[in-house]
């Protein structure tokens, strides 16, 4: 059931998770005596589910990659600090590389 506040839908809530969160909260791997009682009762009346290896290798790869943060702050800083006192320097061709290469990887 999904309820609908002032025309925000489910799939319009940001569920990201910011730098703080990711460091402050821990993931636990382990399923919780609950879940383990849950998952023995439905593997007793015959109700289970297989994951595809890929789907396991997928999904590894998605707590891996949540460990680390969405941003490098400290890169974040020192290009913000590089602005403020005048000395970054802006790469034209680097940039201009990287801007093919990201039409090309859009429009093919």
């Amino acid at each position: 059931m999904s309820v609908d506040f002032n025309g925000i839908g489910p799939g319009q809530v940001n569920t990201q998770k910011t730098t703080a969160d990711k460091s402050s909260g821990t993931q636990n791997t382990q399923p919780s005596a609950g879940e383990q009682a849950k998952t023995q009762a439905q593997s007793a009346r015959g109700e289970n589910v297989n994951l595809s290896s890929q789907a396991k290798d997928l999904k590894q790869l998605e707590q891996k990659l949540g460990n680390y943060p969405e941003m490098d702050d400290e890169r974040i800083e020192q290009i913000r600090t590089a602005l403020e006192n005048g000395s970054y320097k802006i790469d034209a061709e680097k940039l201009a590389q990287k801007m093919l290469e990201m039409d090309e990887s859009i429009f093919g």
